[in-house]
């Protein structure tokens, strides 16, 4: 199991483990059909969508399967994001997801590459991973910012139903690897 730090300091933003408050600036953001556009989600339609997914967060991080900090912008301690690493095994998958009005500023590559530096240092990890779909340009510009490698095209990969619902889209799938 890896220990991941509960703060993550970084040089305009601290991402530390969702608190119980942080819903009402979750669903805030997680509401908006802009932000949802490209997730696996649609956007929260109750304030209780988003007070499920904090406590899950809270279990899931227990549990070692799934490490997931709240983005917020100093000297703040409003959540107007998250990012998160789910790790299995060897590998562990980057997701990260920013409030509109926080977009174009470099917090989702600051917040995504102070992540992403943790589970590099992880040893035992020898894969980081992330996918977004072949529209996500933003998404994009900031895996590649990461120096993170396009591998490829996952043909039908997920179903974005803000996009299309239940039609599965392609999606980009980008790496880190470890050299032996």
């Amino acid at each position: 199991m890896y220990a991941a730090p509960e703060v993550i300091d970084t040089e305009r933003l601290v991402l530390r483990r969702p608190k119980p408050d942080d819903a009402a600036a979750k669903y805030e953001y997680s509401r908006d059909l802009a932000v949802a556009r490209y997730m696996d989600w649609v956007p929260h339609a109750d304030l209780r969508d988003a007070v499920a997914l904090v406590e899950d967060a809270a279990a899931r991080w227990e549990s070692g399967e799934e490490f997931s900090w709240v983005i917020t912008v100093k000297p703040a301690d409003l959540a107007v994001g998250s990012v998160g690493c789910h790790v299995r095994d060897h590998a562990a998958e980057l997701g990260f997801v920013l409030a509109r009005p926080y977009w174009g500023q470099g917090y989702a590559t600051e917040a995504a590459m102070a992540v992403f530096a943790w589970a590099a240092g992880c040893e035992d990890l020898c894969r980081i991973w992330a996918t977004c779909d072949v529209e996500n340009t933003l998404s994009v510009r900031v895996l590649e910012k990461l120096g993170m490698v396009r591998e490829g095209v996952l043909r039908r990969w997920a179903i974005r139903p803000n996009l299309a619902p239940g039609v599965p889209r392609d999606a980009f799938v980008y790496s880190w690897i470890r050299e032996a």
